[in-house]
């Protein structure tokens, strides 16, 4: 099992749900975190939760859907932790509704986030792995990627553009030691999903967990270099 000690991550929407137990799960393997998003409160108070485990953590308010406000935050962490060897894209959003119901602006909204946004991020990080011919970038998809159900148009749409997207990249990047793995989670009791009524806070015995998810993306990182997880797809064991 490779060491993780003192590597470098960079994690979008680390301040709650996924992200945040992503985040937490790094810094018990000695890995200083970057995390981002968009509420500065809800970020400030996850640092210092990280901090704890004697880490450095950072923290950084940007859209990932503005490419420029990525070009000029991902230079800004790089610079303060000097490096980077990890990149979770988890930032997204979802919102549900008939095709015809939902409004165009929404519709393009959670495209601009869930697609565009995961370009601009990995863009902008992508030349520094190339640079030290080694990392891994982790792409959140969802089963919603995997098979499309009514009211979930645009949702669907964005995570199997990800997935497209992702396991392109992986095979242009594999020459330069970069590991892209590619996630299709199911339903995990986030506060996105908790916010729209599809999980529960109480339902820990029978939905997927945060902490779940995390897990399964730090045995992966542990992998050797010779080894690559192509892509994973995390049930819950009750149907």
């Amino acid at each position: 099992m490779k060491d993780l000690k003192n590597k470098k991550a960079i994690i979008t929407g680390g301040g709650r749900g996924l992200g945040k137990a992503t985040a937490i799960a790094f810094a018990k393997e000695g890995i200083d975190v970057a995390i981002t998003g968009r509420n500065e409160a809800i970020l400030k108070e996850t640092v210092s939760e990280l901090e704890a485990f004697g880490i450095k953590a950072i923290y950084s308010v940007f859209d990932v859907s503005n490419y420029e406000e990525v070009k000029h935050s991902i230079k800004s962490i790089i610079k303060t932790l000097g490096s980077v060897d990890i990149l979770v894209n988890n930032a997204g959003i979802a919102a549900f509704g008939t095709f015809n119901e939902m409004e165009v602006s929404q519709w393009s909204q959670i495209i601009q986030t869930n697609v565009m946004g995961m370009y601009y991020v990995t863009k902008e990080i992508l030349p520094y792995l190339i640079a030290e011919n080694e990392g891994d970038i982790i792409n959140v998809s969802s089963t919603a990627g995997l098979n499309g159900n009514a009211s979930t148009s645009a949702y669907s749409a964005s995570k199997f553009a990800v997935i497209g997207m992702s396991e392109s990249l992986m095979k242009e990047v594999r020459k330069n030691n970069i590991r892209v793995c590619t996630l299709t989670p199911s339903t995990i009791a986030s506060d996105m999903s908790i916010e729209l009524g599809i999980a529960t806070k109480d339902s820990q015995d029978s939905v997927l967990q945060p902490e779940d998810f995390a897990e399964l993306i730090v045995a992966g990182l542990k992998l050797p270099r010779r080894a690559m997880l192509k892509s994973a797809a995390l049930w819950s064991t009750n149907p």
